[in-house]
């Protein structure tokens, strides 16, 4: 695939930059508030901290999600298309499962190819066609093919190891340097909010990547944009404590559960004849024309996790199948 190197350039450039900030931020607090050791020890926490994230992050997706592995008799046409994938995408096949949640839409996540699982929620059954359904699904597998999903897992605890060492300083009793926690306080705050903007912005890229990996895998790029399409509507009127329950997980999703509302209308601006879909002819319309992002669209951007879906799909009316 064209251009993946670039994302993979991306997530590891932006993994070691993360941790080398955590690590620092520590060792700075533990010199100035004498609560550790050596440097030595700040980088065996991180790579503790790290291994932990690697080897947890998946059952703790299973775990909160309610994720049941399904077997092919149970789900036939899930299998059958994600084998369908797996061959041309060449990886192994991954396991799948179905997610107890109503909200409609799918995600993937494991350590390496060969551990990789996808899953769709219970929502979703049913709502896509088969080709939207199948087109879903290549999104998914273009995470795991591009192995992004676990370096997303383990960044994403960089910003709470950032937040956790802001309020422990700042809120620090009996230290001989008050103002020194301070500062290793307004520090870490800063470093929270950088790390924070830094996942996020690794989590939107990938999205990218995946649209386009789904495309190769043979989907056509109107039965994504459908399917997204309706995602969006599912969410927008979904159960609102259910959005809240699945919200720490949002970041796996073929589209951001809580921007749903959002979502839709941008693809009412894109579905010309109203008809819920977003066919061949409206994307090619779209690909000869400008969309115009606002500047609040733009700021909504940078704090979520996936990218603004007049964008998105404006990338995806210029792939070629």
């Amino acid at each position: 695939m064209k251009g993946v190197w670039k994302l993979k350039l991306r997530l590891w450039l932006t993994m070691v930059l993360m941790f080398a900030l955590v690590w620092v931020i520590l060792a700075i607090a533990g010199s100035l508030l004498g609560i550790g050791g050596s440097i030595s020890f700040y980088l065996i926490l991180t790579i503790i901290i790290a291994l932990a994230q690697y080897l947890l992050g998946p059952k703790i997706v299973n775990s909160t999600m309610h994720v049941r592995e399904v077997s092919p008799q149970e789900a036939p046409h899930l299998h059958k298309m994600v084998e369908e994938l797996a061959l041309e995408a060449g990886i192994p096949k991954p396991k799948v499962g179905i997610s107890d949640y109503t909200v409609p839409n799918a995600f993937a996540y494991g350590r390496t190819k060969r551990s990789g699982h996808v899953c769709v929620t219970r929502g979703i059954l049913g709502l896509l066609s088969r080709d939207e359904l199948k087109a879903v699904l290549g999104h998914e597998m273009g995470h795991i093919k591009h192995n992004d999903m676990i370096i997303t897992t383990i960044v994403s605890v960089i910003p709470m190891i950032c937040y956790y060492v802001a309020w422990s300083t700042i809120f620090s009793r009996g230290s001989n340097d008050n103002g020194g926690a301070l500062l290793i306080g307004a520090i870490a705050f800063a470093a929270y909010f950088i790390s924070q903007l830094l996942v996020l912005l690794v989590s939107r890229i990938r999205e990218y990547y995946a649209d386009a990996a789904s495309v190769e895998f043979g989907s056509r790029p109107e039965h994504l944009a459908s399917a997204l399409y309706k995602l969006s509507y599912g969410a927008a009127t979904s159960n609102e404590e259910e959005i809240k329950d699945m919200n720490s997980n949002r970041a796996f999703f073929a589209t951001d559960i809580k921007n749903g509302s959002n979502d839709i209308h941008s693809f009412r601006q894109l579905d010309y004849d109203n008809d819920g879909m977003i066919s061949a002819e409206e994307l090619q319309r779209l690909r000869n024309s400008n969309v115009h992002v606002s500047t609040s669209d733009k700021f909504m951007e940078l704090l979520s996790t996936h990218p603004d879906m007049l964008k998105r799909v404006k990338k995806l009316s210029e792939l070629e199948n």
